[in-house]
């Protein structure tokens, strides 16, 4: 008798170490893929933001060559306003081809 309950305080032991292992496991899987996800994050961020300082500087250089063309520097900002709003507008009417659907398969 004496046997048999050494035996399960045994088994006892074993599943709560068991328990305590499968625990710590979850919690640095979970940990692993909140990193992942949150350095992912911050590359994205950082190529987003050099992308959008890339073409605000390509937009300005673009709108005084036309105010120098057009010999109106206003002018030039205008006009590459003007088509920067017309590729923001193209880009928000087909937003759910171009950007949902690939975020969303990714």
């Amino acid at each position: 008798m004496g046997q048999d309950f050494s035996n399960t305080e045994t088994f006892v032991n074993q599943v709560k170490e068991y328990v305590n292992t499968r625990v710590a496991q979850l919690k640095l899987s979970f940990a692993e893929k909140t990193s992942r996800v949150v350095a992912k994050m911050i590359a994205v961020i950082m190529l987003a933001l050099v992308f959008f300082l890339f073409l605000v500087l390509v937009c300005t250089a673009c709108a005084i060559a036309i105010g120098q063309w057009l010999e109106n520097f206003w002018l030039g900002f205008l006009v590459m306003a003007g088509i920067v709003l017309l590729a923001g507008f193209i880009l928000w009417i087909s937003k759910d081809r171009l950007i949902i659907r690939p975020i969303m398969n990714a």
